[in-house]
Order: C-alpha cells, then sequence, then structure tokens
C-alpha cells in the first residue's frame, strides 16, 4: 500500500519508526472549490460485503487476497461471508510488509526531545514563506474549512501541513482512514489459529540523534505533494465517497473506473528525493517491501494448501502491483 510507504518512510524520517504502524493547468481557486451542497454522493451504512476475493493458485495451493481500501465510510461495518469461509480454511495470514527499524525503547525515550518540532519547516519559516500566494490562497480556504483556527500547521512543512488538512477533510466528510477490514480479518485468524506472517524489511539508523538534526535543516521538494492534496480535496470529496461505496458494495469495475489525483504518489516522490533519504538508501524500500511481500507469499503458496492476505486494492489493480508480479512468475489469477 503506497500510502503506508509512505507513512512508514516519513515516520523513519523522524525516527518514529516502528512506533508508527500511499501537471494540470491550475484553474482559478473560485472553480475549484466544491461547496458541501454538491457533495451529494450518499455514503453507504450498516453491515456490507466489500469486493470478492482475489484467487492465486499454483501446483494446487491456494492464496486468497482481499483487497482493502481506503477511505470507507464511518457508519460502515464489514463482514464477508466468503472471507470467514476462506479463512476458516486456511493455515496463515500474510500481513503487509513492514519496515523494522526498532532502535530500541530506551534509546527511543532519549530521543523525544530532539524531535520537538521535527514536522517544523527549517528557520522558522512558515507555510505562507514556501508556498506560492496562489496556492495558498487555495490553503486557507480549506484550512478554515476542515482544520479551523490552529495556528501551529502553519509552522509545518507542506507534506506535513498536507497530510494533517487531508486527514482532517477526511473525517469532516463521513469517511474514515486506515484499514477497516484487517482488524476483522485479524480477529478471525485468531479465532482460527492461523499463523501470522509479517514479512520485515531490517533497517539499521546510525547516529539517530544525527539524523534528526539533519531532517531538520534539510529541505524537501514537497510542494507537488503540496498542491496535489489541495487539489483533490477541492474535487474529487465526492468522488472519494462514491469509490468507497464501491468497494462497500463489492463493484470492483467501478473502482477501476474511477482515476483521482495522485497525491499519495507526490508526496512519497518528495521524500524519495531527500537528501537524507538518498545517503541512506532509504528510496530503495519501498521496491524491497514489494519484493519482501512477494517472496512470503510464494514461500506460503508452497508450503500452505490455503493461505489468506489482505492488500490494498490499489495494490492489487496496479498494472505492476504484487498481484501482478506474482501473474509474472507463473501463477495463475483469477479475479472476483
Amino acid at each position: 500500500m503506497r500510502s503506508s510507504h509512505l507513512i512508514t518512510i516519513i515516520a523513519l524520517l523522524t525516527l518514529a519508526s516502528s512506533s508508527f504502524a500511499q501537471d494540470k493547468t491550475a484553474a482559478p481557486a473560485s472553480d475549484r472549490i466544491v461547496p458541501s451542497a454538491v457533495l451529494d454522493e450518499l455514503l453507504v451504512s450498516g453491515e456490507q460485503p466489500g469486493p470478492g476475493l482475489w484467487k492465486v493458485t499454483k501446483d494446487g495451493h491456494v492464496l486468497w487476497i482481499l483487497g482493502s481500501y481506503s477511505p470507507l465510510p464511518k457508519k460502515m461495518s464489514w463482514r464477508a461471508k466468503e472471507a470467514e469461509e476462506r479463512i476458516a480454511e486456511s493455515q496463515e495470514l500474510l500481513a503487509n510488509a513492514s519496515v523494522d527499524a526498532d532502535i530500541g525503547f530506551f534509546r527511543a525515550l532519549t530521543l523525544l526531545p530532539s524531535l520537538i518540532g521535527v514536522r517544523n519547516n527549517p528557520d522558522g519559516a512558515k507555510l505562507r514563506d514556501v508556498v506560492p500566494p496562489e496556492l495558498y490562497a487555495r490553503w486557507s480556504i480549506l484550512k478554515e474549512k476542515y482544520i479551523g483556527r490552529d495556528n501551529d500547521v502553519e509552522k509545518w512543512r507542506p507534506i506535513f501541513a498536507a497530510q494533517e488538512l487531508y486527514s482532517k477533510a477526511i473525517d469532516k466528510s463521513g469517511l474514515q482512514a486506515g484499514n477497516v477490514v484487517w482488524p476483522a480479518v485479524e480477529k478471525m485468524a485468531k479465532k482460527n489459529k492461523l499463523k501470522f506472517i509479517t514479512p520485515k524489511i531490517k533497517v539499521e539508523i546510525d547516529k539517530p540523534r544525527a539524523m534528526i538534526k539533519e531532517f531538520k535543516k534539510s529541505e524537501l521538494t514537497d510542494l507537488d505533494c503540496f498542491a496535489k492534496t489541495i487539489e483533490r480535496l477541492e474535487t474529487d470529496l465526492d468522488a472519494m465517497r462514491a469509490r468507497a461505496n464501491a468497494w462497500a458494495t463489492g463493484d470492483v469495475e467501478a473502482l477501476r473506473k474511477m482515476t483521482h489525483v495522485d497525491q499519495v504518489g507526490a508526496c512519497i516522490e518528495a521524500v524519495m528525493n531527500a537528501q537524507i533519504v538518498q545517503e541512506r538508501g532509504y528510496q530503495a524500500l519501498p521496491a524491497q517491501l514489494a519484493q519482501a511481500w512477494v517472496a512470503a507469499a510464494e514461500t506460503a503458496l508452497a508450503q500452505n494448501p490455503s493461505t489468506f492476505a489482505v492488500l490494498s486494492i490499489d495494490e492489487i489493480l496496479k498494472p505492476d502491483g504484487y498481484v501482478a508480479k506474482l501473474r509474472s512468475k507463473g501463477y495463475e489469477v483469477e479475479e472476483p
């Protein structure tokens, strides 16, 4: 899941690591804001089945994959009989790949004072100082609508301010971010005594205090991330609700057809291009995470008659995503 990659990488940069858990011609700002009255896509509620399962097979063994999605309607609960049945007959649950950058609990405590202000722009700059005036004006309209009078966010780097704005906007639009289905899947897996598999990438953090100091002074080319987040919130909230409904009701074909501004990709690129990332080789993390998950999936398929997994539906549908990688290796993939 690309948004989780972004959170992981930013977590590394801020050294919160393991304690933290994805050009268009500018139109006038007045033409880009979507008034609340226009957001008339009604969100589904109650118990919903979500999409069907992707089935990956080889030599009589099967990997069942549930495609998760975010954000989803707040008033929706997920329960799918097919998923319950497949989990019950499986031997292992395959989780998302994660970064293992544990620097030790007590050592982390000693670093907490140096983390103060890590989200802030270098040299006390504010958003209005680093963002073009037209873009800052659009930010101000959305900030007042979704965040309010909190002025601390005005000190933050654009990438962190964008994340805060996006989170608040999602919450106020009747949606909830995060992997809603995973806790339910995890509960079912524990009930059926499945073994949990979590592929991990080991990352060594040398001289963490120096890294924090360097990050506080470093520049990030994150204006594109900021701009695309603004654009998405101006133009895409109603479509987000439509996509949330499509996932909840299992309409995979509708999800395929619904495109959106890729602010997550822009934010990941901003982090990947940072000097602190380049110097330490962290830019390879997304590819390493993908490789680790695919390798774990192949091992599970070889060893287990049945395995269950949860992946972002975006990752499943991508032409070069995790499922596509398995297909290229000769595994048969049957879509729901």
